[in-house]
């Protein structure tokens, strides 16, 4: 398959979990993709899994800070000088921080917001008047299933995804008339550098049985913390489907990819 044949695209988050196992689907299907993230060893790693799966001729790699003005505003214009052009982008970067709400700094609130929420609105608002020069341009945001089902002290992360739920849903029909689609995937109970660093974020008395309905109903081998997963490829796949022509009539809505954690 080769839905992304002559199609650029840019992606964040791109030097681990799902946004790395984007990137190398995008990159199998013929796409020609700028990886983006701040990690430079991460970064590597992707690079050498696309030269393993010899797709690495269609890959440019850019450091960008999402949490950064300057940094976007940088690396966007890079990344678009580098591709020709822009047809797709995909916002899979972001991070989580768990704490008691009562004791969760100003700080720390900032933090999550600023990067999650904010770097989405920066990324998008950078790209889009390049996105808008052709009719069939995408933005495929990352929400979590924390935005719409009660996740324990991850008030900050999961404001945060329920923003980018609602800025996208905004975003579809400011731009729709104009050939933009604009979609939210919502993972859940998938494993990646975040949700294997989750417990150690968790307050000390944390009551883990808040965590019991966390867990999906379909079988995986893949576990992290303890509790069942399903592996970012599945995620990839989504995304693929949702940027490519096979989504050509979605937009201004969620996808779930739980495992059936929220059924």
């Amino acid at each position: 398959m080769h839905r992304f044949a002559q199609r650029r695209i840019l992606v964040t988050g791109a030097a681990s979990g799902i946004g790395q196992a984007t990137v190398l689907r995008l990159l199998a299907e013929g796409g020609t993709v700028v990886a983006a993230d701040i990690s430079d060893e991460g970064i590597e790693h992707t690079k050498m899994q696309a030269a393993a799966a010899g797709t690495a001729e269609r890959l440019i790699v850019e450091t960008i800070d999402i949490g950064n003005e300057n940094s976007v505003t940088d690396g966007v214009s890079a990344s678009v000088e580098k591709l020709g052009g822009l047809d797709v982008l995909v916002n899979a970067a972001g991070i989580l921080r768990a704490s008691h709400t009562h004791d969760t700094s100003l700080e720390l609130w900032n933090q999550v917001v600023g990067v999650n929420l904010t770097g989405t609105f920066l990324m998008v608002r950078e790209c889009l008047p390049v996105l808008l020069r052709n009719q069939r341009s995408v933005v495929v945001n990352f929400s979590s299933t924390s935005a719409a089902f009660a996740h324990p002290y991850m008030a900050a992360y999961a404001a945060s995804k329920g923003g980018i739920q609602s800025f996208t849903h905004a975003l579809s029909l400011e731009y729709g008339k104009q050939g933009l689609r604009a979609v939210n995937v919502a993972p859940g109970s998938i494993k990646t550098g975040i949700t294997d660093a989750t417990s150690g974020y968790v307050p000390a008395d944390a009551d883990w049985s808040l965590f019991a309905k966390l867990s999906p109903i379909l079988p995986t081998a893949l576990e992290s913390g303890g509790a069942a997963m399903g592996g970012p490829e599945q995620v990839a796949g989504v995304v693929a489907m949702l940027a490519s022509d096979d989504g050509a009539f979605i937009t201004g809505t969620e996808i779930r990819v739980d495992g059936g954690t929220h059924a």
